[in-house]
């Protein structure tokens, strides 16, 4: 019976097969869903802020960051598609207490995902308050009360939202954005040999000298504080991946709908090398490569009208003005596109946030999967409430903190959003993905025979990866203003999910089967 279904499971895979190469581009969807997810802060925000600050020679860290950041989603698919098991899986299995990192990534899970909720309402309500003409009222703090309604917007669309609707949503907004970003880095025709230059060719990073007359609340941090903002969110952060990896068995490619492969068919898996699931790694490896294109094309975009509009100006986006001085790269082209450009943008962010609640919801039902399939599926509704609850009202406490620091602070008091978000955006973005990558390896020396284990080209990419994010996350993290709180908090998170895993891992996780 059981070599009869296998059989079955395989001709169907065989026979879901895309054919020419129309049909596997058109597996691109849970794509959509990253790429969209970093447009919104990566590109509208961080990316202008880049070229305007650094010029072209800032596309080179963006280029890479993707590169990296690729090889880690990439890998990550491969796995799912080869074995069908997730990551958080194979994470109950590393040495030391059963789930110790499975509970440390929920620990920072807990307390991130409120934080990056509020910081896109706040980018939200900030672009709001400049729309509807109410900047500065509450003493800057009308920017946050912007972004609790939208927050309430978000809540009500996710507490009915489902996957398939969030993947329809993003493609569109992805495809519409990419052709309006193309027309114009087209119309703006940049310096095509510095463009070049600044993607291809690795070049020092200093800050202008305006900076420090302009912005000198930003010429007193170091670079590399600045920069690893950048290679937090360019790309997405690493639950964005492990969600990632969870739509991948929603659209069933390979072995990632069907469960467990068992060591048999592992077995005949590294011995047919034409074998169906086999042929389904091409369906990740298309759908990342898809994204991070449209990643690295919005980069390109928003990197080239910063140095071209806003630089000369010695302007950047900065709290008061997240995504307001944008407009005047479309206005340049024609004062009529204004009203394209907000809601292009406001359609770009509010999908930002809401695919942000949906993966905060998708990794925590992934968690619970790890303490049991029944258990995931009884309770599902219910996790999916707590998790929504749990984020709206610690993100509406940051918001109304925000509010209340504005109104009843002096007027010289700097804003607050982005000093929150960069304790968080090192733990996900950054730190969280070089962690990732060597989990990347590890699962594919211990679960995998030689034959289907990573190819050498991404073997290299992840092994790379990992020693980068960690490295610049760590200098980042030591090197910030705040870097004893963010020391601190790594430690204590660690310490408490090892000891969490240590009292009740192995009873907690017990109705999952070791290999």
């Amino acid at each position: 019976m059981h070599e009869t279904t296998t059989a079955t499971r395989d001709e169907n895979l065989r026979d879901a097969l895309p054919h020419g190469l129309w049909d596997w581009l058109k597996v691109f969807g849970p794509g959509a869903i990253i790429a969209s997810l970093t447009i919104g802060t990566g590109e509208l925000i961080f990316s202008s802020r880049g070229g305007a600050i650094f010029g072209y020679r800032i596309l080179f860290v963006f280029a890479a960051i993707s590169l990296l950041k690729f090889g880690l989603v990439v890998a990550s698919a491969r796995h799912i598609v080869l074995t069908g098991v997730h990551p958080y899986a194979r994470m109950l299995e590393l040495p030391g207490p059963r789930g110790w990192f499975l509970l440390v990534l929920f620990l920072v899970a807990a307390v991130c995902l409120p934080i990056w909720i509020s910081f896109h309402s706040g980018v939200l309500g900030n672009f709001l308050s400049w729309v509807t003409g109410t900047a500065g009222r509450l003493g800057g703090g009308i920017d946050y009360v912007w972004g609790a309604a939208i927050l309430a917007a978000a809540l009500v669309i996710t507490a009915t939202g489902r996957y398939s609707r969030l993947e329809r949503i993003q493609v569109v907004i992805v495809v519409s954005m990419v052709v309006c970003a193309g027309l114009t880095l087209v119309l703006y025709r940049p310096d095509w040999v510095e463009f070049a230059l600044g993607a291809l060719v690795p070049q020092r990073l200093m800050y202008p000298p305006w900076l420090a007359v302009s912005y000198p609340e930003i010429a007193c941090q170091p670079v590399w504080v600045e920069v690893t903002r950048y290679v937090g969110v360019i790309g997405g952060g690493g639950f964005d991946y492990l969600a990632y990896t969870s739509y991948v068995r929603n659209k069933a490619w390979g072995q990632a709908g069907a469960g467990e492969i068992s060591p048999t068919e592992v077995a005949e898996l590294a011995r047919c090398t034409d074998h169906p699931i086999r042929q389904w790694v091409r369906a990740p490896l298309i759908d990342c490569s898809l994204s991070f294109f449209v990643v690295v094309a919005f980069s390109a975009v928003f990197v080239a009208s910063g140095t071209i509009v806003l630089g000369p100006q010695h302007k950047i986006p900065s709290e008061e003005n997240l995504l307001s001085l944008q407009a005047a790269f479309v206005t340049g082209v024609h004062p009529w596109l204004l009203p394209l450009y907000i809601v292009g943008v406001f359609l770009t962010m509010f999908g930002t946030l809401y695919g942000t609640l949906e993966v905060a919801c998708c990794i925590v039902q992934e968690m619970a999967r790890c303490v049991g399939e029944d258990f995931a599926a009884r309770h599902a509704v219910h996790v999916r409430r707590a998790v929504v609850t749990w984020c709206a009202v610690w993100a509406c406490a940051i918001l109304a903190w925000l509010c209340v620091y504005h109104f009843s602070g002096a007027a010289g008091r700097p804003r607050a959003l982005l000093a929150i978000l960069t304790p968080a955006n090192l733990l996900t973005g950054v730190l969280g993905c070089g962690l990732l990558c060597l989990l990347n390896l590890w699962m594919d020396r211990r679960f995998l025979p030689r034959s289907l284990r990573l190819p050498a080209w991404l073997w290299t990419l992840n092994l790379a990866s990992a020693i980068a994010f960690l490295s610049v996350g760590a200098k980042g993290a030591w090197e910030d203003r705040s870097r004893w709180y963010a020391v601190t908090g790594l430690g204590g998170v660690l310490v408490c999910g090892c000891l969490v895993s240590y009292f009740a891992g192995r009873r907690l996780f017990s109705s999952r089967r070791k290999p």
